[in-house]
């Protein structure tokens, strides 16, 4: 299967220290793909460097095309990325936070955007319960799926999700990684960092674990699963299959 998304020794310095050591990856076209690892480890600035929010060196292609321009221009080019923090805007509706994330890529007045947002709508029903409501008062889980479905509106081929389970509670995080998989199931490749490696590993096909910048490990999502040293440091089984 063709890669949508290759990284190729993408490097990250924070002034003299360097946050990303020669990292590469590879995101098949229609499937999940994520990185693991701990707090500190580069996972948040492996994704703000594809998606051109930091600056780098090294090569990131993006459906055969190497990526050197702004963040706009990815857009376009259909990437998206939810950052961790979910950045939505609090004064302002669930639709209209779903308008403004399709305004780099349809033409908000046409037929387009309306049909998106119904599509993003369809997959988070709790969102057209709340479509009128402000986005600052919504639970936690539900700015999640706004933040998801605002990037949706973008119609990308690769959407990068980080820590998308931060600060969730269980159930909900069952329902988030759920609408991760039906997202796969529509088309859509996936880059996901998370620090709740079970549940990556399970919605993966293939993953990264990602330790003091350096990919020190990768391989299907599977394999990692039953890895002695995944399980021990990142699953919590104490060595255990």
């Amino acid at each position: 299967m063709s890669a949508i998304l290759e990284v190729r020794g993408l490097n990250v310095d924070y002034g003299p220290v360097r946050a990303l050591h020669e990292a590469s990856l590879r995101v098949e076209a229609g499937r999940i793909a994520t990185v693991i690892g701990p707090n500190g480890a580069g996972k948040s600035t492996l994704l703000n460097a594809v998606m051109g929010v930091l600056p780098s060196t090294g090569d990131v292609r993006f459906a055969g095309r190497t990526e050197r321009g702004a963040i706009e221009q990815r857009v376009m080019h259909g990437m998206c990325l939810v950052p961790e923090k979910r950045e939505l805007f609090a004064s302002m509706t669930v639709e209209d936070n779903l308008l403004l994330g399709g305004y780099v890529r349809i033409d908000l007045r046409g037929r387009g955007a309306e049909d998106t947002k119904a599509q993003v709508l369809r997959l988070f029903p709790r969102l057209e319960e709340r479509r009128t409501q402000l986005a600052g008062t919504l639970s936690g889980g539900e700015r999640q799926m706004l933040a998801i479905g605002r990037a949706l509106m973008a119609r990308p081929r690769l959407l990068m999700l980080d820590e998308p389970s931060l600060g969730l509670a269980p159930l909900i995080v069952r329902e988030i990684f759920h609408i991760v998989s039906a997202l796969r199931a529509s088309g859509v490749a996936i880059l996901l960092v998370e620090q709740n490696a079970r549940a990556a590993l399970q919605v993966a096909d293939y993953g990264y674990v990602l330790e003091s910048g350096r990919i020190t490990l990768e391989g299907p999502a599977a394999d990692l699963m039953h890895d002695a040293r995944i399980a021990q440091t990142y699953l919590g089984l104490g060595g255990r299959g």
